[in-house]
């Protein structure tokens, strides 16, 4: 298959010896956004107008104060706190209580996705759940994963690149192996099941061997040992079970 413009990252992502290569490829992109909305894009307001609808999450929250332009942060807060008083004075006006059912008394917290019992709730849930950076790789990322399955169907270099990896995160995994059904047929959907399975049990086995190393290189008795690949195997590990990169620096502004 001859490389196109929007094969590159995926095929940069498998090349880059990462954990997961969507991690990979999420990770370039959240800076993107983060690089783009502290760059000059919170002076148009177009972008503005997003950010104030959308809001961010509590990660990125963090790291856009971590990257440095707190006069950015500073005029993005203030248009979306303003935003934020109009709706609140109208969720107030609106309040309504339900009543609970006898056995939530009983409830310290309640699941994520049930409906809390007030508009309010509601509410203050949805931003919870509201963030520009978030919906940005949301949107693109159904994208990536057709074009990896475009890939392992007609490109046997990428084929080859990720049968040779290090396999996936366990919430990558899942998303792959829940959209290959509808991705692969016949001889492609035989091919990558028989090869994606013994992946993942390949290095899900190598990690916890590096992680358990680690803890006894922690005992006096093997402190002179070797510490083979197991240096890093924590942050790996969590990369592994939970994705993303725990051990990333700070993303700052080179400015």
């Amino acid at each position: 298959m001859k490389e196109k413009i929007y094969t590159i990252p995926l095929m940069d992502a498998v090349r880059s010896g990462d954990e997961c290569p969507f991690c990979f490829i999420e990770r370039q992109l959240e800076q993107r956004v983060i690089t783009f909305i502290l760059g000059s894009a919170y002076m148009e307001e177009d972008i503005r107008k997003q950010t104030d609808k959308i809001g961010f999450c509590r990660q990125h929250y963090k790291m856009m104060f971590d990257y440095g332009n707190q006069l950015g942060n500073a005029l993005m807060l203030k248009t979306h706190l303003a935003k934020l008083c109009k709706e609140l004075k109208l969720e107030l006006k609106t309040l309504s209580p339900k009543k609970s059912p006898l056995l939530s008394k009983f409830k310290k917290t309640a699941p994520e996705d049930e409906t809390r019992n007030t508009s309010i709730g509601n509410w203050t849930r949805a931003k919870e759940n509201s963030c520009y950076v978030c919906n940005h790789f949301k949107d693109v990322y159904p994208r990536y994963v057709d074009t990896f399955f475009e890939m392992i169907k007609n490109d046997e270099v990428f084929y080859k690149l990720v049968e040779n990896g290090k396999g996936f995160c366990l919430p990558h995994f899942g998303d792959l192996m829940e959209a290959a059904p509808d991705q692969l047929n016949g001889k492609h959907q035989e091919r990558f099941y028989s090869m994606i399975g013994p992946l993942m049990e390949k290095h899900i086995e190598r990690l916890y061997e590096d992680v358990s190393w680690f803890v006894e290189k922690n005992d006096y008795r093997f402190k002179d040992a070797d510490w083979k690949d197991s240096r890093d195997a924590v942050q790996r590990g969590m990369q592994k079970v939970a994705g993303g990169h725990p051990a990333d620096p700070v993303f700052m502004s080179k400015r």
